[in-house]
């Protein structure tokens, strides 16, 4: 089994890429992708930093797919929280995501409804959300389940987040789960998101990111490792 693994920051692939035995590098689209294992699992692995943002995240799953072949995707990285129960700190394993700056209720479409698609709503696969689930009850952190919502922006206004709070209920927002979801949903590759709260999506929320992001991609990198190497 391949599996792709996406961090949108260099410090979300940091901790992973320090106990990878990589077997070689290639570069596409201006990334590098380093094909190898990590130690105690038997699978292979592509790691990649696809860059900050939406489009980004969904052309970096593509050259998963298409150049590297991979089973599955599991994307890691860190989030701010919606739902009042999350806390800084918790990690949150998607079962679904969805787009929330996603907008044509001009033309009678719901808020985040995708025209013409027969979903909006992209489905994580169970078998990846139990092996997540398992890997961060080993390592005893909070761990949550549920919907993340992706958009291009940093949420930071409490009446941005009570909106997508409202509309989609997701535990947590980001900016690129949704459209890896996405792509993975098109080519019917399995995947999951994983998340580390870094902040609550609130005013000074830039604050508490900067305060404790890096911490917080050390932890999904923690993740990341145990999952795969039970899985």
């Amino acid at each position: 089994m391949t599996v792709g693994i996406i961090g949108a920051m260099e410090e979300e692939i940091t901790n992973i890429l320090e106990d990878m035995n990589v077997l070689t590098t290639k570069n596409a689209l201006g990334l590098d992708f380093y094909l190898g294992k990590l130690n105690d699992s038997a699978h292979n692995i592509v790691l990649v930093r696809s860059g900050i943002g939406k489009v980004n995240a969904a052309l970096c799953v593509q050259v998963l797919i298409d150049l590297f072949a991979v089973d599955a995707v599991i994307n890691v990285g860190v989030a701010g929280a919606i739902d009042k129960r999350v806390k800084i700190g918790d990690i949150i394993i998607s079962t679904d995501a969805v787009h929330h700056d996603f907008d044509t209720t001009a033309l009678g479409d719901e808020p985040g409804v995708i025209s013409r698609m027969e979903s909006s709503v992209f489905r994580a696969d169970d078998a990846l959300i139990s092996a997540a689930e398992r890997a961060v009850e080993a390592i005893g952190f909070p761990v949550h389940k549920g919907r993340i919502a992706s958009g291009d922006q940093f949420v930071s206004d409490p009446e941005q987040k009570d909106r997508i709070g409202r509309l989609f209920a997701p535990l947590c927002c980001e900016m690129e789960g949704a459209a890896i979801a996405h792509a993975c949903y098109l080519n019917m590759v399995p995947f999951v998101i994983i998340r580390a709260i870094s902040d609550n999506a609130e005013e000074g929320s830039n604050v508490n990111y900067e305060r404790f992001f890096r911490e917080s991609a050390v932890i999904a990198g923690r993740i990341i490792k145990t999952m795969l190497a039970q899985m």
